[in-house]
């Protein structure tokens, strides 16, 4: 069996893992989180957690991305599996950095493909799926940070053409800040 060591590869300027016996460079890289703030009108979808981290907290369908799978195919697949929610993507509204737990999230605006009747029901790893009007949405209950940044994106976008993309609030451009822990669960923010 392979052995690694941590060690700063030629012509690297980083430490790494490196296999002793091949030379061989196990690049940790960040995971990739998609998922969508999906409207219909002013309200919007949302699901409570069955899982951990955060169980019993709100958030908007998202997760990783897996191989194989487009940004959008993989924030569709999403909001399908936590929401039973068949979504259209409109763009992207906010790219997050989360360099604590070593994410990227891309979150998307998205409506629902028929907003006609708008279907939805929870997910395996939902416990509730709501629409919430603004004034509505339980902020002390929000999983993530990050689901406080898309959401205010999407409030700050409008219905209108998408313009740059939201990013990290300038108090948190590392993403670094924590929730902090829960009376609930015990556990911060550690993963979408």
């Amino acid at each position: 069996m392979a052995s690694f060591a941590r060690r700063i590869p030629d012509g690297d300027n980083r430490e790494r893992s490196v296999c002793t016996d091949c030379g061989y460079v196990a690049y940790e890289n960040p995971k990739v989180v998609v998922g969508s703030v999906v409207a219909v009108g002013d309200r919007i979808l949302m699901c409570r957690r069955a899982i951990q981290p955060r169980k019993g907290f709100w958030t908007i369908p998202a997760g990783y991305l897996e191989l194989g799978e487009t940004l959008q195919e993989g924030a569709a697949r999403e909001a399908l599996e936590e929401a039973e929610a068949s979504i259209a993507i409109d763009g992207i509204l906010g790219v997050f950095s989360i360099a604590r737990i070593g994410q990227v999230q891309v979150i998307f605006r998205a409506r629902f493909a028929n907003s006609d009747t708008p279907c939805f029901a929870p997910g395996a790893e939902s416990l509730e799926v709501r629409l919430f009007a603004w004034d509505d949405i339980p902020w002390d209950d929000i999983a993530f940070p990050s689901v406080h940044w898309a959401l205010h994106a999407w409030q700050d976008a409008g219905a209108g053409a998408l313009g740059r993309p939201a990013g990290n609030p300038p108090e948190d451009v590392r993403g670094v800040r924590r929730l902090p822990p829960c009376s609930a669960d015990g556990l911060g923010e550690s993963a979408t």
